[in-house]
């Protein structure tokens, strides 16, 4: 193992600090590393594994794609896509076009442009196509997309950053309602929940005010579900839970389980905003990501898997209010479906990374909200036994941690 961790450390870039473990296999709920030492997986990849490891079914579109064609560029037309796209606009219940790519950040990229470029059809000016977003929001790490993440620490040292955005304050009406008044607002982006910021999820109403305020002034509403969605809160896309309908929403994460894939689903006002050579992709699409896709979205997508989503959502976070109170190490545990954090009490802000270590330690891999919140994605299809048992080593750890 140390041989391996030494070629990280030298040959990466150094813009990662791994945990000092080789991850070698997994099945389920669990990984072993290369010293087949055994983990119960609570991060799932960041929120990536939905279906856990090696789901069989997953293995077999891969597998079955993998012998016929692996790529063709989006020159030529191939089954897959096509067929992805629209089981996806069916599955949305709100869009019409759909544009795949490679992840999340091209989703969100793809969002920006296409608000832009619809903002020029309405005959608006440069200084009209401002994007609103929220202080706590992550949407992704190229250019535009970090900078619509109203996070200063993911955006020092890149600057100049491109224009056209305004933050505010996640859940805050009041802030929003004067945003518009500017009359210069062409879209507001968010995620239902944010996950990098916290794993906050929006209050009861603020979704359908933010979708009100859209419609008064001529705005779109962008969703970012790329964490959110696919199951993931609950729902096949969390906005449902909200009852509001968007304009555009952006996937990628548990889309592909795994195999990077990310989706843009356009609605009707702006499907047809986008002609012949207004944006593009390479590998975007790729027959081999969109067969894996299709079988995510349709298990991903079952009543049954859904259910199961809500039963262990009530099981964790229930043990984690236990832990948090027997403990003292939690403040609040928050969160939609299988989406949740645990927000450190004051004695431990700042040391999710050392919980996490611990955590490591002691056979549980879990992950962390910024320096303060402890966040759990498990698979969605994490059984009562995996589930059992990453909670009585999360419980180790917190005593190990606090005991330190």
């Amino acid at each position: 193992m140390s041989s391996l961790v030494d070629l990280g450390k030298r040959y990466w870039l150094p813009i990662y600090k791994p945990r000092e473990l080789v991850l070698d296999h997994g099945m389920g709920a669990r990984v072993w590393d290369t010293e087949q030492r055994d983990y119960v997986d609570f991060g799932a990849g960041i929120a990536v594994n939905a279906l856990g490891h090696q789901d069989p079914d997953l293995l077999a579109a891969l597998t079955t794609q993998a012998g016929k064609l692996w790529h063709s560029s989006n020159v030529f037309y191939t089954e897959p896509p096509l067929r992805l796209a629209q089981e996806l606009v069916t599955a949305s219940g709100f869009a019409e076009r759909v544009f795949l790519c490679n992840s999340g950040a091209e989703a969100n990229e793809a969002a920006i442009k296409l608000v832009r470029k619809w903002a020029t059809a309405q005959g608006r000016s440069p200084e009209q196509r401002v994007i609103v977003t929220f202080r706590g929001s992550f949407h992704g790490r190229t250019l535009a997309t970090v900078t619509a993440t109203a996070q200063p620490k993911y955006q020092e040292g890149y600057e100049p950053l491109p224009g056209g955005f305004r933050y505010l304050d996640f859940n805050d009406v009041a802030a929003l309602e004067t945003a518009f008044a500017a009359g210069d607002v062409a879209a507001v982006m968010l995620e239902p929940v944010q996950g990098e910021g916290g794993v906050l999820p929006a209050a009861p109403g603020f979704l359908k005010r933010v979708r009100e305020l859209c419609d008064t002034h001529g705005a779109l509403l962008v969703l970012d579900e790329i964490q959110s969605g696919m199951g993931r809160t609950g729902t096949l896309f969390a906005h449902v839970q909200d009852g509001v309908t968007p304009d555009i929403v952006t996937l990628a994460k548990a889309l592909g389980c795994g195999f990077p894939i990310g989706a843009m689903l356009a609605g009707p006002k702006v499907a047809q905003i986008m002609q012949f050579g207004a944006h593009g992709t390479t590998f975007g699409g790729n027959p081999m990501a969109a067969a894996v896709a299709r079988v995510a979205l349709r298990k991903l997508a079952s009543t049954e898997l859904l259910a199961h989503v809500q039963r262990q959502s009530a099981k964790l976070r229930e043990a984690l209010a236990l832990l948090g109170t027997e403990l003292g190490v939690f403040s609040e545990v928050r969160g939609r479906g299988l989406m949740l954090g645990a927000v450190l009490a004051e004695p431990y802000r700042g040391k999710a990374g050392e919980i996490l270590d611990f955590a490591a330690a002691h056979g549980l891999l879990v992950l962390q909200a910024g320096p303060d919140v402890l966040r759990f994605v498990p698979p969605l299809n994490i059984t009562d036994e995996e589930l059992v048992d990453g909670l009585a080593r999360l419980r180790v750890a917190l005593n190990a941690f606090v005991g330190r």
